[in-house]
């Protein structure tokens, strides 16, 4: 039998994990913080609203908000519809648009827990040389990229940017504490460190001009050097597209670009 947290544990879990005392959320919601330390403690019970206010002070994401109103006993209020669901089709089609518009530069659509869930054209060119098994389906990004039959031992930059995904891995994992990801982390850091230099080229542990880590892969065509953005839906109201991500990687010196094209060229004439 599960036993449900009470709702005012959720509460004070969430503001010791964004590191607000009672008096900061109490501000931000506009409440007093006596009665934030009665819904705490459970002297109160919190209405719906409530719940929901607290939840966006906290900036806690849409699937553990439906855990805080089913914990002070409410229903769930935002719904998880699968990707291929007509209600999401406008969304997915979106998608589809910025992957296919960014060819012939590689772009990826991954979830809450870097699974791939759609790419275009490019990816599978770069990927090819990862063993067989990571490739297959439901392909983690993370794990696709950082194991040692992956496409570690192609990354030139592998030290550095081994060190930029595990950040921002630990950055999701104090958003939302998640334990898949938490177990996820634990995998990816048993991974063999790599050892400096990388065989590839030079090192770039500044990054590009200093600001970007770029990811830098040996293939075929050469050592190709990108630079990478994250893209989001803006004010989600479904869990799905919530945790839905768009990782577009440009070319970050004008051989890769060139590569790039002459791939994607080459990809066409070969259908």
């Amino acid at each position: 039998m599960t036993t449900i947290q009470p709702i005012g544990d959720h509460l004070r879990e969430w503001r010791a994990r964004r590191r607000m005392s009672q008096l900061d959320l109490a501000v931000e919601a506009d409440i007093s913080a006596r009665h934030l330390s009665f819904l705490e403690t459970g002297r109160s019970q919190p209405s719906r609203e409530m719940v929901l206010r607290l939840a966006e002070r906290l900036d806690v994401p849409l699937r553990e908000r439906n855990l805080l109103l089913v914990a002070a006993g409410f229903a769930p209020a935002f719904p998880e519809r699968p990707m291929g669901d007509p209600a999401l089709a406008s969304a997915r089609a979106a998608v589809d648009l910025v992957l296919k518009g960014h060819e012939p530069y590689p772009a990826i659509a991954i979830d809450r827990h870097w699974t791939l869930i759609a790419h275009n054209r490019l990816v599978p060119l770069l990927v090819a040389m990862a063993d067989e098994e990571l490739r297959r389906p439901p392909i983690n990004v993370l794990r696709l990229s950082l194991h040692p039959k992956g496409l570690a031992p192609r990354i030139a930059n592998l030290a550095e940017w081994r060190e930029h995904l595990l950040a921002r891995l630990r950055r999701q994992i104090d958003i939302t504490a998640d334990p898949l990801m938490i177990e996820l982390m634990k995998e990816l850091e048993r991974y063999p460190r790599p050892r400096s230099p990388q065989p590839f080229g030079r090192s770039t542990e500044h990054g590009v001009g200093g600001v970007v880590v770029p990811l830098r892969l040996a293939t075929p065509s050469g050592v190709l050097s990108f630079i990478s953005t994250t893209t989001v839906f803006g004010t989600p109201i479904d869990i799905t597209l919530s945790e839905l991500a768009l990782e577009t990687f440009f070319p970050a010196d004008p051989a890769t670009g060139d590569a790039l094209h002459r791939m994607a060229k080459n990809a066409r004439e070969a259908l």
